[in-house]
């Protein structure tokens, strides 16, 4: 884990996980966010394209936060993210996957009117067991804490 802007290096990767996706989080989360029958529908799912239920991509990019807030930017020195340029899930997430995270910086860039952070950019890859892309976004800048604040 990475700790103040200027621990981030241009082409570090910096990998992070693992979480196994259960099935009973896959359907309560579905319920509460993201009701399609191919999230929370057993036979609509099996009759589908997917030939069975599938994770909301939504708790897709919720896992892939608790990932990186865990074990790649320390949350004692961010400072939150203006936001995150293209998000794609490319892989369907099933229950019992396991998912794991690798965050590529990017670019990272020392705020010129507050001395006190650094813009750090990244895109990150959740991948499952199989090494398959599940999602990827691109452009997520964090904003990071420097150390003379």
């Amino acid at each position: 884990m990475l700790t103040f802007f200027e621990d981030y290096v241009v082409g570090a990767v910096l990998e992070a996980g693992e979480t196994k996706v259960d099935a009973q989080e896959v359907h309560a989360f579905a319920l509460r966010y993201d009701p399609q029958p191919i999230h929370v529908d057993a036979a609509f799912a099996a009759a589908s394209p997917y030939g069975g239920i599938i994770g909301s991509g939504w708790q897709t990019a919720a896992f892939t936060m608790r990932m990186i807030v865990d074990e790649v930017i320390d949350a004692r020195y961010s400072l939150g993210s203006p936001g995150i340029g293209a998000l794609a899930w490319r892989v369907p997430v099933r229950p019992g996957d396991v998912l794991r995270v690798r965050a590529h910086v990017k670019a990272t860039r020392r705020s010129q009117s507050k001395p006190d952070r650094g813009f750090v950019t990244i895109d990150v890859e959740t991948v499952n067991q199989n090494d398959e892309i599940v999602l990827r976004a691109q452009d997520w800048i964090c904003i990071v804490r420097t150390r003379a604040s």
